[in-house]
């Protein structure tokens, strides 16, 4: 198990809340939030993905950016509850000598029940890694 290898902090936009990320091996991540969605419909917003980080897209002089994708799920309650399918992609700055990073993600969300429909979510956030 690699030390700082679990970060906690805040995610900004749509939605608004805490954030997770869990590093389980040297690319692969398991990351989500519990937040506020502000939009048309406010409701309570929970996410959850594997995903992808690819170390080799950008160059940075120091710390680490890799470009990140992935898979998961989310589960919207509101008005209406929602549940359905997320794609996020996203980069991800890791500082080199402090245990933070910061991102902007975008999410399409294919919500699959209670109908079908095509949403997008866009956050930035910074986590602290313990």
């Amino acid at each position: 198990s690699k030390d700082n290898d679990f970060g906690l902090g805040i995610i900004l936009g749509e939605p608004t809340g805490i954030s997770f990320k869990k590093w389980v091996g040297n690319t692969t991540a398991i990351d989500g939030a519990a937040a506020w969605a502000f939009s048309n419909d406010p409701s309570l917003h929970l996410h959850a993905d594997y995903l992808f980080h690819n170390f080799s897209v950008f160059n940075v002089k120091k710390g680490r950016l890799p470009l990140y994708y992935g898979i998961g799920v989310r589960f919207k309650a509101g008005g209406d509850n929602w549940l359905g399918v997320r794609i996020p992609v996203g980069i991800c700055y890791m500082f080199e000598k402090a245990p933070l990073d910061i991102f902007y993600e975008l999410g399409p969300v294919l919500d699959l029940a209670p109908d079908v429909r095509l949403r997008f979510t866009s956050s930035i956030g910074a986590r602290y890694y313990f």
